[in-house]
């Protein structure tokens, strides 16, 4: 009991330390982009790479970090997005540059759905978080009344992403930043295993979730 106290006294010191991040931005502009209160963002995720998508999962947690708090933004979820926007914004047909967006502009049923979503910035992102190696290994035996395992494995984890900020109605790239995170994950076993988990891709999502916020000043509309 005491060697399983001691792997969990060691898995909280693992798991404090074993992630990093470095964010890189550039703006267009060095003042914030006001946005009204009543105007939204979607935050859209890149799938035209024929070896992977950008997750879902991730594109969710950075509109819920834009989202919340005090100055969060309108978030309109990518889902409801697609489905309204449909077949506008599948992959073989979304706008790849920020001139593309000409032709949705002179569409009168895009330009609708627009309104209505009052969509005014759109936040791509692209990449992807991956396996970069692992070591080690863990064997478990059963016998008659008791059963175990004993070892130790690690696996490392990268994020490498990069947000790009449109505005949509003025046809406008307004800056972009990218998010690289590594980290660590760790399984001791004595007994049983004891998985401690390198929370990568939350930790990316959070920095460009807080970073891309800033990029935004929200304020009331004009009466």
């Amino acid at each position: 009991m005491k060697i399983v106290y001691l792997i969990l006294s060691l898995s909280i010191v693992f798991f404090s330390g074993c992630t990093t991040l470095t964010i890189d931005e550039h703006r267009a502009n060095e003042q914030q982009i006001k946005i009204n209160k009543d105007e939204s963002v979607v935050v859209l995720g890149r799938r035209h790479s024929s070896e992977y998508e950008t997750e879902p999962k991730l594109i969710e947690c950075v509109g819920n970090v834009l989202s919340r708090g005090s100055d969060g933004l309108n978030v309109v979820p990518e889902d409801e997005f697609l489905d309204a926007m449909y077949p506008w914004f599948e992959p073989r047909t979304a706008p790849l540059k920020v001139k593309d967006l000409s032709r949705f502009l002179d569409d009168s049923a895009i330009e609708e759905v627009m309104k209505r979503l009052n969509v005014t910035y759109i936040i791509w992102i692209d990449g992807k978080t991956e396996v970069t190696d692992s070591s080690g290994s863990i064997g478990c035996t059963i016998s008659v009344g008791a059963a175990g395992c004993f070892g130790f494995g690690t696996w490392d984890k990268e994020s490498d992403y990069e947000a790009i900020v449109w505005d949509y109605r003025n046809r406008r790239r307004e800056g972009q930043l990218s998010a690289d995170a590594s980290g660590t994950s760790y399984v001791p076993a004595v007994v049983i295993p004891i998985p401690i988990i390198a929370q990568v891709r939350k930790s990316a999502c959070n920095g460009m979730g807080e970073q891309l916020k800033g990029f935004f000043a929200a304020q009331d509309s004009t009466p």
